[in-house]
């Protein structure tokens, strides 16, 4: 561990910034708060409004951490306790000041912070609750703040940091305790999924007492895809449990990213499309009304990386189409590969009014070189701008599965 004697503001923003960047729990909460008298900033109905820098990259949510010292062990994290690398602090003063200065300068409109244990886990969290108050109250902020819980942290300190922040998170990480256990000795699954209890049901109390800031922010929580062998079958099964247990906004998947040399890990690139097809078949269960049976079985546990979920359950299913929609209920056009739910949900409001084309469908959003195949209007198919009838080219196109890969182009 390497403790600079000597330090200026700016490096330490620059090594916690650092610190802090593999944690993707960051995005927005969908609460919308106007701005209030004698306060300044304001929450979006997105979580975070925007700012975007000269090169393009967004700049509008200041994600650090508190400080980088940490007493855990945990094989993926950069800051580990056994890495040697430059440690600092940022004092609550010091990063609530910072936090409303760059605010002013309309570089951020919100804070996400995190942090490593510096002391023991209570203390660590006083300081993160203290930054935040002090933002609050000193500092009249009324923009968007994503808090950290660390775990092992009373559930008096875990009250008190919910009612400062529109969005908590405490990250599980792996989906099992084996796995938890064998990269990251210092964390218990059991402590880690009680804070997450306890959370979901003081959030439901203040939700009836709508007062304070999380009311509606709710909770999150974060899972590294490929440093473990765990299937994307049991990924999925613990976040559909936390979506329906703990009322969970979002899961996120994060790609293990080597940054660390232990034996314990793989030595591998980073599963980025194995991270996108987790989102996808997670989308599939929140919002298409897909079960999990339905795009996995034990005997094929991981998702196809060639092909997205829902079309692979489209041609795995060749019974179910073609489907008319005209007639088609929202339940089925969900299933049509090409139609999300905004489409799908225009489609049944605009056939009540006049008669679909493939112009109309291109316009309320659907894709309509996937869904064209999957789908009639008036009982006919139809191909670029024509329809047409069923031909003996498209009785092979639904009978023979291995074509369909193309679709998924």
């Amino acid at each position: 561990m390497l403790l600079r004697k000597s330090i200026d503001i700016y490096e330490k923003l620059s090594l916690l910034a650092n610190g802090a960047k593999y944690d993707v729990s960051c995005a927005s909460s969908g609460v919308s708060r106007k701005n209030l008298k004698n306060q300044v900033g304001n929450t979006s109905r997105f979580g975070v409004c925007h700012s975007w820098s000269s090169d393009g990259r967004c700049i509008s949510l200041l994600k650090i951490l508190l400080t980088n010292f940490c007493n855990n062990d945990c094989a993926y994290c950069i800051n580990r306790k056994k890495n040697d690398i430059y440690r600092t602090v940022l004092m609550p003063d010091e990063l609530a000041k910072i936090t409303y200065e760059f605010y002013r300068r309309n570089y951020i409109e919100g804070l996400f912070l995190s942090s490593g244990i510096i002391g023991n886990p209570e203390l660590t969290m006083e300081m993160m609750i203290k930054t935040v108050s002090l933002l609050r109250l000193k500092y009249r902020f009324n923009g968007y703040i994503h808090l950290k819980l660390i775990p092992s942290t009373s559930e008096a300190t875990v009250s008190e940091a919910i009612k400062w922040a529109d969005r908590v998170s405490v990250n599980l990480e792996l989906p099992n305790k084996k796995s938890l256990e064998y990269l990251a000795p210092d964390k218990k699954m059991d402590n880690i999924l009680n804070i997450m209890n306890f959370v979901t049901k003081t959030i439901d109390t203040l939700k009836e007492e709508k007062t304070f800031y999380n009311s509606r922010g709710g909770q999150s929580t974060q899972l590294i895809i490929g440093a473990t062998p765990d299937s994307d079958l049991e990924i999925l099964r613990l976040s559909s449990y936390l979506y329906k247990n703990n009322k969970l906004k979002r899961v996120y998947y994060s790609a293990y990213v080597p940054i660390n040399d232990d034996s314990r890990l793989p030595v591998t690139k980073p599963p980025l499309l194995r991270e996108h097809r987790l989102y996808q078949a997670d989308w599939l269960i929140r919002f298409y009304g897909f079960r999990i049976d339905e795009i996995f079985s034990e005997k094929k546990p991981f998702l196809d990386e060639n092909i997205d979920p829902k079309l692979a359950w489209a041609l795995r299913n060749l019974h179910f189409f073609p489907i008319d929609i005209t007639k088609a209920s929202l339940e089925s056009l969900l299933r049509v590969p090409g139609i999300g739910p905004l489409s799908a949900k225009k489609i049944l409001k605009l056939r009540k009014l006049a008669n679909l084309d493939i112009n109309a469908l291109k316009k309320i959003g659907v894709v309509v070189k996937r869904a064209k195949y999957f789908i009639t209007i008036n009982g006919k198919f139809f191909e670029d701008k024509k329809l047409y009838d069923k031909t003996p080219e498209m009785n092979k196109i639904f009978s023979n599965r291995n074509s369909q890969l193309t679709l998924s182009l």
